[in-house]
């Protein structure tokens, strides 16, 4: 945790030095990311707003999550769908009654109250007759919340890590 600091200050000046090279950069990692199902998606959001700050770091995550989540769901949907259908079908009953009798306000309380991983969401999403357009405008809008949370919390990390390295702070 000593060197924390000195490694955000570290990235947040090459990112300042080149801003569409690390944002371009960033969004492509996390679209990525949450395209491949691999968890660490709030790692990333978090450090998103420890590099570039509230405003930048939540559109950049806002819209790489969402860019990945709907090309996670369309890979399970059109390459993936037997292994999925076999892997988690215990869940996928609760989530096809879901989707029936709430439709869209079932995705949009997963989204907004993440009972489930995101990269499991995607999946078994991927199993319903969702199209994929609205599936990313309701991840869009309610991911938006909780990326704003973790956005944030990357921002505080920036200031908190400053006092960790401090000696004597908190003996």
């Amino acid at each position: 945790l000593a060197g924390l600091p000195q490694i955000l200050a570290g990235i947040r000046a090459r990112a300042s030095e080149a801003p569409l090279l690390a944002g371009g950069s960033f969004f492509l990692v996390y679209v990525l990311t949450a395209a491949l199902g691999i968890p660490g998606a709030v790692l990333l959001t978090t450090a998103a707003g420890a590099i570039f700050g509230t405003l930048q770091g939540l559109i950049l995550v806002s819209f790489a999550s969402s860019i990945g989540a709907t090309l996670n769901l369309l890979a399970a949907r059109f390459l993936f769908r037997p292994l999925v259908e076999r892997r988690f079908a215990g869940s996928m009953e609760r989530v096809n009654a879901g989707i029936r009798t709430e439709g869209l306000w079932y995705l949009f309380a997963l989204r907004l109250v993440p009972l489930f991983p995101f990269f499991v969401v995607n999946l078994l999403v991927a199993l319903t007759p969702i199209a994929a357009g609205t599936f990313y405008i309701v991840s869009q809008i309610g991911m938006l919340l909780g990326t704003a949370v973790y956005v944030n919390a990357g921002t505080q990390l920036v200031s908190i890590s400053g006092h960790i390295a401090k000696p004597g702070v908190y003996e």
